[in-house]
């Protein structure tokens, strides 16, 4: 009688797999609150906590992952509540804080470039999801979405910081926010630094070289995050031009 058949389940079973793990989705919880305090704080015109709440949700979402892998408690309600969690951060937040502060005065067509943003992050999280299993992992298709939302945040911040002179900027931001929105739908390919082993050894002359990137970020943060993220921008469509570029070569090559 206190045995039970191989397809039974108690009550703790069902209890247990029905729960969800507590560290990895509590990290994501609070990217999610960086997210919704950038948009209240580009709603309250504090564009410079609006700025850093994002950059501080990307580094919350990139632990997220990363604790869930190190402690084996991956699950597909975490990888779809980060996804969500992702749409309001780097999609919703950034369009708002960027129609807030420079986009407003030019009426529709900043309405439209902001909505493109949003449109394009949410369009590139949801095939994020659904080639999931499939898509090579060592590379994104499209710009990911942290990396085009940290580089309209890290523009306000910079922007912000040096006290530039803004008669350009709505029209410079039209057009970066719009590229941005277009970037993540792409096709294009953006190496993904999944396949890097951060528990293994590695020279030490590759140790001082990290040490000496943090020490250019923390010499002034909002510049180097910026264009750190804008040459990564970047890349994709440089890689795609080195790949048509060697396709070419290697045509001519075999006709001859």
């Amino acid at each position: 009688m206190g045995n039970k058949l191989p397809n039974q389940q108690s009550d703790s079973d069902v209890r247990r797999r029905r729960g969800i793990y507590l560290l990895p989705n509590l990290l994501t919880t609070a990217a999610l609150s960086c997210g919704f305090f950038s948009i209240t704080s580009s709603i309250n015109e504090r564009y410079e906590n609006a700025a850093i709440a994002i950059i501080f949700a990307i580094v919350l979402d990139g632990l997220d992952g990363r604790v869930a892998r190190l402690t084996n408690t991956q699950s597909d309600f975490g990888a779809q509540y980060d996804s969500m969690a992702d749409v309001v951060s780097f999609a919703v937040a950034p369009a708002i804080l960027m129609y807030t502060w420079a986009l407003a005065p030019l009426g529709k067509l900043g309405w439209i470039a902001a909505f493109i943003h949003m449109a394009g992050g949410a369009l590139r999280l949801a095939r994020f999801n659904v080639q999931l299993e499939v898509e090579d992992k060592r590379y994104f298709q499209g710009l990911p979405s942290p990396a085009a939302g940290a580089i309209l945040a890290c523009l306000v911040w910079v922007l912000i910081e040096f006290d530039l002179d803004y008669n350009w900027l709505p029209y410079a931001t039209l057009i970066l926010t719009a590229c941005t929105g277009i970037l993540m739908v792409s096709n294009l390919r953006y190496y993904s630094f999944k396949d890097i082993d951060l528990r293994g050894r590695v020279p030490f002359i590759v140790a001082c070289g990290v040490m000496l990137a943090f020490s250019i970020i923390f010499a002034h943060p909002p510049l180097t995050l910026f264009l750190l993220f804008l040459g990564y921008a970047c890349s994709g469509p440089l890689h795609t031009i080195l790949m048509i570029h060697k396709k070419r070569n290697s045509r001519i090559d075999t006709d001859q």
